[in-house]
């Protein structure tokens, strides 16, 4: 079951790198308001909340215990940010605020995950 828990977890920080990497990449275009949001994004905001249940109900299931309110912060964090992207994802500028918002949310999101025991 170990393998397979750090197997998830390993998917779920490909997850926050593709979603964090696209905001990165974008930072410069946001200065001059031409970012948008490229796929990538989307698809590590999908990958970080399949493999983020996966690992829960992996960890349920070996009777580890779970802080449901951590994760509940951080579900709802991720569902902001998967609103904004997929919502905004076929626009050829977007807001520095959205984008930046993303931003934000998916760092604090880091490290809530990294900080909060």
């Amino acid at each position: 079951m170990d393998v397979l828990i750090n197997v998830f977890v390993g998917l779920h920080i490909v997850g926050i790198a593709a979603l964090l990497g696209g905001f990165f990449s974008q930072m410069k275009a946001m200065g001059t308001g031409a970012a948008r949001f490229t796929p990538g994004m989307l698809h590590g905001a999908l990958t970080m909340l399949v493999t983020g249940v996966a690992l829960v109900g992996l960890n349920q299931a070996d009777d580890q215990t779970l802080n449901n309110i951590k994760i509940g912060v951080k579900l709802a964090l991720l569902i902001v940010i998967l609103g904004l992207v997929y919502v905004k994802r076929d626009e050829e500028r977007v807001e520095k605020s959205a984008f930046g918002a993303v931003g934000a949310l998916t760092v604090a999101n880091v490290f809530i995950a990294v900080l909060w025991v």
